[in-house]
């Protein structure tokens, strides 16, 4: 008899839930996103993203518990994400994961987010051999990490302001691109001439991240010209965030010299990121580790699969939420 983790993800407004044993298979999986909600808004509205998730989270574990027709026996715990998140959307996966465990019986274990992302590249298949570097690029966060192995991780850098993918986001709002904004950027992006100088923040300094100064050499372009095109601007944008994950990624290959190179989070989908990475893969000698596209963004098999971890070590969390959940914190 094959068990299963029942993985719950309600950090920012996508509803998702999945079934993975401990191999990283995954039995089933269903995310409900809210891009149609949030539109108007520009970016996630908290208070609507808790409403639409309150509105689909238990219609969604029966969906996919139908559709494997896993039994309750078969499940050996719940995870859902703690933190880091919005903390209105955390508390209704939260409060759902108490009941769920109260009325079936089962353990349930709070996860931290990045855990899962960190994770998330061994779904499906097992990818990730130690020690290994991990660069986490997503829309709250960028960071890079160190590990000896699956439990324990080293933090190198992180952004002091924005993240990549909050940038990508943000100047995607400013040329009108609409949500989801970092796919819609690339997609100018490989169109355009990226002949535009703009800044690479903190790019000969260590493994601290900053994309707020890039951000608003954007702004001030656009403002000061009018007439842009949005292609040239989009590459322009990505060329210098390429630039700066490139050669902070590069550094600490040279000087950490892991076995593998992990990229994950939502701008790990990015095809220019993907190929970037590639590029600095071969260069130096590396294996190039990315999970598959569709367990990049934010997902709940990788929660599954991280509670796993948690199980094995017999780490024991609470299920009360935490908006600034950081990496180093279980």
């Amino acid at each position: 008899m094959t068990d299963f983790v029942l993985g719950i993800e309600t950090s920012c407004d996508d509803t998702a839930i999945a079934l993975v044993d401990r191999d990283g298979n995954v039995a089933g999986a269903k995310t409900v996103a809210q891009f149609d909600i949030h539109a108007e808004f520009g970016g996630v509205y908290p208070e609507l993203a808790s409403r639409a998730h309150l509105e689909a989270i238990l219609p969604t574990v029966d969906s996919v518990l139908g559709a494997t027709g896993v039994l309750l026996a078969d499940i050996k715990a719940i995870g859902v994400t703690r933190g880091p998140g919005l903390i209105g959307s955390l508390l209704v996966g939260l409060s759902t994961v108490q009941a769920l465990s109260f009325a079936w019986g089962k353990p349930a274990i709070g996860i931290n987010h990045l855990r899962g992302h960190l994770r998330s590249v061994d779904l499906e298949e097992k990818r990730l051999t130690y020690p290994a570097l991990v660069l986490l690029v997503s829309g709250g966060h960028t960071l890079l990490a160190y590990s000896k192995d699956k439990w324990s991780f080293e933090l190198l850098g992180t952004t002091r302001d924005d993240s990549v993918g909050e940038s990508y986001d943000k100047v995607a709002r400013m040329l009108g691109l609409g949500m989801p904004g970092g796919p819609a950027v690339d997609i100018c992006a490989k169109q355009g001439n990226p002949a535009i100088r703009f800044p690479k923040p903190m790019i000969k300094e260590g493994y601290e991240f900053s994309f707020s100064g890039l951000k608003s050499s954007v702004a001030r372009h656009l403002e000061n010209n009018p007439d842009f095109d949005v292609n040239d601007v989009s590459a322009s944008f990505v060329a210098s965030c390429l630039a700066v994950l490139s050669t902070k990624v590069t550094r600490a290959i040279k000087e950490y010299k892991p076995a593998s190179f992990a990229v994950v989070g939502g701008v790990a989908a990015s095809p220019q990121v993907r190929q970037a990475m590639q590029d600095i893969a071969t260069k130096e000698g590396v294996c190039l580790c990315l999970p598959p596209l569709k367990w990049a963004t934010d997902n709940a098999a990788m929660i599954a699969l991280a509670t796993w971890d948690y199980l094995d070590q017999d780490i024991q969390t609470g299920l009360e939420p935490k908006p600034n959940l950081r990496l180093g914190d279980a």
